[in-house]
């Protein structure tokens, strides 16, 4: 290789020591080329020092969405000059949302520029008509030219640009592939100048994979300031925006919607999650959801097998859900090892908060006996292999979470908050929590209710 000579894979962005056929980072054949670095403007220039915190300076402000939920998700509102992106699978809702959050911040003053490659112009005004929102602040652009994208919004200078989507973005003067990993970064890093060099807030949609990966794969993450990801059971119309990297704001915030007609619309957890009834083979759970909790029903379904048992959950934690049943098994008899097990999550949504195994334990134990929990009663705390219920952190949320969804009854660890009007079991073990399948006569395992 000659002196300040790379080679470079133009399908990944990876570099070589030499050139090959076949790209080791991405597989790609006939894509590494010869390029020579450019380094203009690199000698002989330093970066001013300045002292790390101006006492003069004042926190960033904020652009109200115009929805309060995402608001609160985003950490109080927008940051002027900061790029976002909002990630969720092909069909979602990911292009109604964007209209909808432009059209709301138009109505607070805001004028937001919409650029899509996905989608025509008339296509998006259909959409507008068709959910009945007012869009006369909203302007928009084609979507697929990234110097065309960059010049209207240098013409337009808008409060907010959103791109749908970065997949469909691609820089003519780049030889990769559109949607590709090279064209991704270059038309990201683009955006992120524009965004900082403007004062433009960007906030643009990606596609994520199967396996919840953002296509490209995962290469935008690192570049924006805030990650929101948007998901949900397209069957129940129920959609979650979910905060995950935030430079602005705590991470974990959710703000939940549902989809209809008139397009998204803002919900409360508390009433679509968690019905109240009382049926075999349901209880109620209080996982966390940001920084504050919900209560959702959790489902199990046991049933015999003559072949080889299958484990299938959806909102689940399989392999929680599965050392779940097998202590049970263990510690409190149920015959569950050559059963079939089924569990479920109401509403679409899924809990991984460890403090809901109480509550899969539950489920599982109501199934496999045809007895109902406790009227009105939800379940908290982590399951140990040894069968022991540990602590779970941030208990005044949960408390708060069960009285919202009518519950009288709460097993649990360890007391929290104030209990007026709400009955605390404290457990131990797991065949305390479970006094009521073991018995019919509906004792909880010896230990006194406060």
């Amino acid at each position: 290789m000659r002196k300040g000579h790379v080679f470079v894979c133009g399908a990944c962005g990876q570099q070589a020591s030499q050139w090959a056929g076949r790209c080791a980072g991405c597989g790609a054949w006939g894509e590494i080329a010869e390029r020579r670095p450019d380094r203009r403007g690199s000698a002989g220039r330093s970066g001013a020092v300045v002292p790390l915190v101006d006492p003069d300076a004042a926190e960033p402000p904020r652009l109200s969405t115009g929805l309060p939920d995402l608001d609160r998700v985003l950490g109080g509102g927008l940051v002027p000059g900061s790029v976002l992106l909002l990630a969720g699978p092909p069909g979602i809702g990911k292009s109604t949302l964007l209209l909808q959050w432009l059209a709301a911040m138009a109505d607070v003053g805001h004028r937001g520029l919409l650029v899509s490659g996905e989608e025509s112009r008339a296509q998006v005004a259909s959409r507008a008509r068709r959910i009945g929102v007012s869009v006369n602040a909203v302007s928009f652009a084609p979507g697929r030219d990234l110097h065309a994208v960059i010049a209207a919004a240098r013409a337009e200078r808008p409060t907010v640009l959103a791109v749908d989507s970065i997949q469909t973005l691609r820089d003519p003067e780049a030889t990769t592939q559109p949607g590709g990993v090279a064209q991704v970064r270059g038309c990201v890093d683009a955006l992120v100048e524009l965004a900082k060099t403007e004062d433009v807030t960007v906030v643009v949609s990606g596609h994520v994979t199967k396996d919840g990966d953002l296509a490209g794969p995962r290469a935008l993450e690192h570049a924006v300031d805030v990650v929101l990801t948007f998901e949900g059971d397209p069957r129940s119309g129920l959609r979650i925006v979910s905060g995950g990297k935030n430079r602005f704001g705590a991470e974990g915030e959710t703000a939940w919607f549902e989809m209809g007609p008139a397009g998204l619309a803002p919900i409360d957890p508390a009433a679509l999650l968690c019905s109240g009834e009382r049926h075999p083979g349901a209880a109620v759970a209080l996982p966390l959801a940001g920084r504050r909790a919900l209560a959702v029903e959790v489902q199990a379904l046991v049933g015999g097998g003559d072949g080889p048992s299958r484990r299938q959950v959806t909102g689940l934690d399989l392999r929680r859900f599965q050392q779940v049943a097998a202590v049970l098994e263990r510690s409190i008899g149920l015959p569950l090892g050559r059963s079939e097990l089924f569990g479920a999550v109401a509403g679409g949504i899924r809990v991984d908060d460890p403090a809901g195994d109480l509550a899969v334990a539950a489920a599982l134990a109501s199934a496999a006996t045809g007895l109902a929990p406790p009227e009105a009663a939800a379940f908290v705390g982590e399951i140990a292999l040894t069968g022991q219920v540990r602590p779970a952190a941030a208990m005044e949320q949960r408390v708060a979470a069960a009285r919202a969804a009518g519950c009288t009854t709460l097993f649990g660890p360890e007391r929290a908050g104030p209990l007026d009007g709400l009955r605390v079991v404290t457990v131990g073990h797991v065949s305390e929590a479970l006094g009521w399948a073991l018995s019919p006569a509906g004792t909880v395992g010896g230990r006194r209710a406060s």
